[in-house]
C-alpha cells in the first residue's frame, strides 16, 4: 500500500532562544513549517485510517494518539508564533520572543513514550513527529508515494546524524548504551546503501531500519525532555522550599502574636518545612518531595488564615465599639442610658487592653452596647 501524500521532513530551526532572529530566516521558517504541518496533518490522516484497517489496529492505537497529540501541540505553538509574527510587523523585541516560542518547551501528552505530559522544544517536537510518523509507515508497512529509494536512504542518513547530536548529550550512565545504538544503526544504513549501489534490492532491510531509527531517536528526545524536566522539578522543589521555609517563620511569629493577644486562639500546627530535609534528585523521592511541599504549602495557608481570622475579629470588635460611641454621642437619649452606655464602653475598652483579649467577652459587650444603644434611641444601627 502507498501513502499519497509526501512525507514530511521538519524544517531546521533558525537561531537559538534568546536571540533576535532576522526577519528573513523567520520567513523562510514558517513558511516551511507550515508547508510541513499541513503535510503531516494529511498524512496522519492517511496513517490514521490505514491503522484503522489493519489486524494489529489497538497495537498501533497509541503510536497514531501520540503522534496526532505531538502534532497538535506543534500547530498550538506554530499559531503563537504567526500571531506574534503579525505578518511581518516586527522588532527586536518581537523576534527574540519568537525566538523563545521555538526553542521554548511545548507540552504535549506523550502517553505512549513517556507516560503523561512531556515538555519539548517546537523543533524537538517536530523531529519527534517525523520519527513517530517514520514508524508508523514501517509498522504498517507503508512506502512514501515521493519517495523513492534512494531519497529513504537520505532520510535514513540525516536521522542517523541526528541521533548522534542526540547521543552527545546523553548522562554518562547509560551513555555506552546510546553509542552502541547509534553505531549499530550507523553501519546499517552504510551497508544498505553500499547494497544499494551495487544494485542489490534492499526493499526489505529499509523498512526494519527505519523503525529501529525512529525509535532510538523517539527514546533519546523523550530522555533529553525527561531529564530537563527532572532537572527543572529540582530547581522548582528547592525554591519552592525556601518561599515555605520564610513563610513558616512568618506564621509561626504570627501563631506567636495571636496567642498572646487573643483568647481563645486558633491550636494549629505550623509545620517547618526543613524537617522534610533536602532535596532529592531520584525521580520517584522528588515526586513524593513535591506532594510534601503542597501539602506544607496548603497547612501553612490555613494557618495563616486561622491565626489572622482570629486578630482580625479583635480589630473588627474594637471598630465596632468605638463607631457605636460616635453614634451614641450624636443621638438623644435619656441620662440613665447614658451612663450605661458609658459603663458599656468601659467595660469594652478595658477587656481590649488585657492580655490577652477574652473574644467572647468582647464580643458580648460590643453586642449588649448595639442593643442598648438601639433601644435607648428607638432607632437601628
Amino acid at each position: 500500500m502507498t501513502v499519497r501524500t509526501p512525507t514530511a521532513v521538519a524544517p531546521a530551526p533558525p537561531g537559538r532562544i534568546g536571540s533576535s532572529i532576522p526577519a528573513t530566516e523567520l520567513l523562510a521558517f514558517l513558511d516551511a513549517l507550515g508547508t510541513w504541518r499541513d503535510r503531516r496533518s494529511a498524512e496522519l490522516d492517511e496513517l490514521d485510517q490505514a491503522a484503522l484497517n489493519a489486524e494489529d489496529a489497538d497495537a498501533l492505537s497509541a503510536d497514531v494518539v501520540l503522534s496526532m497529540a505531538v502534532w497538535k501541540a506543534v500547530s498550538d505553538r506554530y499559531e503563537l508564533i504567526l500571531l506574534t509574527w503579525d505578518s511581518g510587523r516586527v522588532g527586536a523585541t518581537e523576534t527574540e520572543r519568537i525566538s523563545t516560542l521555538i526553542w521554548g518547551g511545548l507540552d504535549t501528552t506523550a502517553g505512549g513514550a513517556a507516560g503523561g505530559s512531556l515538555a519539548v522544544s517546537l523543533p524537538e517536537a517536530c523531529t519527534l513527529s517525523d520519527a513517530l510518523a517514520a514508524t508508523l509507515r514501517a509498522k504498517l508497512a507503508l512506502e512514501p508515494g515521493d519517495a523513492d529509494l534512494a531519497a529513504r536512504l537520505r532520510q535514513l542518513r540525516a536521522q542517523v546524524e541526528r541521533i548522534s547530536d542526540l547521543v552527545t548529550r546523553e548522562p554518562a550512565v547509560g551513555r555506552n548504551d546510546a553509542i552502541a545504538k547509534h553505531h549499530d544503526l550507523d553501519r546499517r544504513v552504510t551497508d544498505v546503501t553500499e547494497r544499494s549501489k551495487r544494485g542489490a534490492d534492499v526493499g526489505g532491510l529499509i523498512g526494519p531500519l527505519e523503525i529501529d531509527a525512529a525509535l532510538v531517536e523517539r527514546d533519546l528526545i523523550v530522555g533529553s525532555a525527561t531529564r530537563r524536566e527532572r532537572a527543572a522539578d529540582v530547581a522548582r522543589a528547592r525554591t519552592l522550599r525556601t518561599e515555605l521555609e520564610a513563610q513558616g517563620k512568618a506564621v509561626r511569629a504570627l501563631a506567636d502574636q495571636c496567642v498572646a493577644a487573643v483568647t481563645p486562639a486558633p491550636r494549629l500546627g505550623v509545620p517547618d518545612v526543613t524537617a522534610l530535609g533536602a532535596v532529592p534528585n531520584t525521580p520517584a523521592e522528588l515526586e513524593k518531595y513535591l506532594t510534601r511541599l503542597d501539602a506544607v504549602r496548603r497547612a501553612l495557608g490555613q494557618a495563616q488564615s486561622a491565626y489572622s481570622t482570629a486578630l482580625a475579629r479583635r480589630d473588627e470588635l474594637a471598630a465596632r465599639l468605638d463607631a457605636y460611641q460616635v453614634k451614641a454621642g450624636s443621638v438623644a437619649r435619656t441620662a440613665g442610658a447614658t451612663e450605661d452606655l458609658a459603663e458599656l464602653y468601659r467595660r469594652g475598652r478595658e477587656v481590649l487592653k488585657a492580655e490577652p483579649v477574652d473574644l467572647a467577652r468582647l464580643a458580648a459587650l460590643v453586642a449588649a452596647y448595639q442593643t442598648y444603644l438601639d433601644n435607648s434611641v428607638g432607632g437601628t444601627t
